[in-house]
């Protein structure tokens, strides 16, 4: 009964602040817009108001390694594995500039859609053909304008926290724009609203861990070669992270 109050609170608290913060992400798109047209400073914004709600909770505790691997002036396609809302929260902190791709009903969640569509990020619905074409397409438009891409390659969260099978879109965009791509794991996300949970776990060790860049021509320009190879690599530290054997290919 407690964690339900307090998830409810949480709540309250989410969307009541949501309202002030998107409000100033709008003064801020207005101001930085005609010199920052990749919005760079306002998605730093944004990674100020995610991290407010992680650092609200004393129990949600986060730990970063890797980020000297994303460098802040190259273009990437970063992607990381997904089993929960809190993966996009936390993967703001890592403080570096990109444009995320997220599913189109995200863009209308209150407060968290307007700041999406300032960003200028990027929407995608499931299983559209036409949508996916033009993710596509716009995506390799912020690419060449030297803007990262965030991608969840597994496509949707997963249901047990396991990182499941990668879909190829990632790796046809870093290959078709020769630009590397970022494996970044997550672990600890899961734990806090697992699938059919009534309320939110306040208590939860999240780690961070971002390898260094994986270059298509070290796979002869092979989408599916890098797709597999990104897969069993973070596979392994996935595995590695959480304390279960390793499997297939050793953590590095």
């Amino acid at each position: 009964m407690k964690d339900k109050i307090l998830t409810f609170l949480f709540g309250a608290y989410f969307f009541i602040s949501g309202f002030f913060m998107v409000s100033i992400a709008a003064i801020i798109c207005l101001l930085t817009a005609p010199f920052d047209p990749n919005r760079r400073i306002l998605h730093h914004w944004g990674g100020i108001w995610a991290m407010m709600y992680i650092h609200s909770i004393p129990g949600w505790r986060v730990t970063y390694e890797g980020t000297e691997n994303i460098d802040p002036h190259k273009t990437y396609v970063l992607v990381a594995n997904h089993s929960s809302f809190w993966d996009i929260w936390v993967l703001y902190g890592l403080n570096k500039p990109y444009k995320w791709v997220s599913k189109e009903s995200i863009f209308n969640v209150p407060n968290v859609g307007l700041n999406m569509y300032l960003n200028q990020y990027v929407k995608i619905k499931r299983g559209d053909l036409k949508s996916i074409k033009e993710m596509m397409a716009t995506c390799k438009y912020w690419l060449k304008r030297g803007s990262s891409i965030m991608l969840f390659p597994e496509g949707t969260r997963s249901e047990d926290g396991e990182i499941q099978n990668f879909r190829d879109g990632a790796f046809r965009l870093a290959v078709d724009c020769d630009v590397p791509v970022v494996p970044i794991i997550v672990t600890g996300t899961h734990e806090i609203y697992p699938k059919n949970a009534k309320a939110l776990n306040f208590r939860s060790d999240i780690k961070v861990r971002v390898l260094p860049p994986v270059y298509p021509a070290d796979f002869e320009r092979s989408s599916g070669l890098m797709r597999k190879h990104v897969h069993d690599l973070m596979l392994a530290n996935h595995h590695e992270m959480n304390g279960k054997k390793q499997i297939g290919i050793s953590a590095s």
